[in-house]
């Protein structure tokens, strides 16, 4: 990719454009070993090697994350008083990052960040029908006649009923895996606050085919694997 100087290092997360200016144009940036304080220099990432500081910078035109969110963070890119899921990542390649669709901040579970503005939409746009899978845990019974509702189509207040979805009750009947194709807004919770019952632990499982890694900590992330990026 060709593109300025100063948008690159802006975009991998070296600081603002007006500060990165700053930065380069006090000759700490070197281009293939050679000090450069052009901030307009056009630089080819595939090609080209970049200094800051006398370590070299890599940059990715598209990063893919994905995170085990904890309960207590929004799913934001950013709030001036509360903790964002954009927080957690520690050592971001890029500024323009999202995260891909929302999670409520009591709800844990996988969350896909990324600045791949195509592939969210293809997760995300409603004709897509992508499969999202939830492990969930309600105050009551799931009864198989609720079971049988749930799997038809809830009335929840909207102009029309949800989709069907897939439904697994496990042995008690207060929890259960459910798989939803939609994004409305609080749904899982509405769909069973429609029945009587209340949502107390909500944790997303997968989205499509990316499924949340057993060994990543609530809090902690990672980079998707070549193999799962090529799969979404």
């Amino acid at each position: 990719m060709i593109s300025r100087l100063d948008k690159i290092l802006a975009d991998s997360g070296l600081g603002t454009r007006s500060s990165v200016r700053d930065l380069i144009k006090s000759g700490r940036v070197k281009i293939n070993h050679t000090p450069e304080k052009n901030p307009g220099r056009k630089v080819n990432t595939d090609k080209d090697e970049i200094e800051v500081n006398g370590e070299i910078i890599t940059f990715q035109e598209k990063v893919y994350y994905m995170l085990n969110k904890p309960a207590g963070v929004i799913t934001a890119t950013e709030d001036k008083k509360q903790k964002t899921v954009l927080d957690l990542i520690d050592d971001r390649k890029r500024r323009d990052i999202f995260p891909v669709g929302r999670l409520d901040k009591d709800t844990v579970g996988l969350l896909l960040i990324t600045n791949d503005g195509i592939l969210a939409h293809r997760l995300l746009a409603p004709g897509k029908h992508v499969e999202k899978k939830y492990f969930v845990r309600v105050d009551k019974e799931i009864t198989e006649e609720i079971a049988r509702d749930i799997r038809s189509g809830v009335d929840i207040g909207d102009e029309t009923l949800t989709a069907p979805a897939k439904l697994d009750v496990g042995t008690g009947g207060r929890e259960a895996e459910i798989i939803i194709t939609e994004g409305r807004y609080h749904q899982i919770k509405r769909m069973f606050e429609a029945f009587g019952l209340s949502v107390i632990y909500l944790k997303r499982l997968s989205m499509g085919s990316l499924i949340l890694d057993e060994n990543l900590e609530e809090g902690r992330w990672r980079y998707l694997t070549e193999d799962e990026i090529e799969k979404l």
